[in-house]
């Protein structure tokens, strides 16, 4: 995880929502699924400033996911 060291992006919702698990999959934070659901249940992954701990928490615009030292707003 030291390579997201300062990473910020903007991720731009396609739907309603996106399910925690897949948006770390989708921007290739985690090689599988099964590694994102790992870090999401031990407590890796914050949105707005909070644990996380639902993998399939529903992701929404305005969000902000953060996971070791990367930054995510969704949009």
């Amino acid at each position: 995880m030291s390579l997201l060291k300062g990473y910020k992006m903007e991720y731009k919702l396609k739907d309603e929502y996106i399910e925690l698990f897949k948006l770390l999959k989708v921007l290739d934070l985690v090689d599988s699924g099964a590694q994102a659901k790992y870090l999401v249940a031990e407590g890796y992954v914050n949105r707005n400033g909070e644990q996380e701990f639902r993998k399939r928490a529903k992701i929404v615009s305005g969000d902000i996911i953060e996971i070791a030292d990367a930054r995510i707003e969704v949009v």
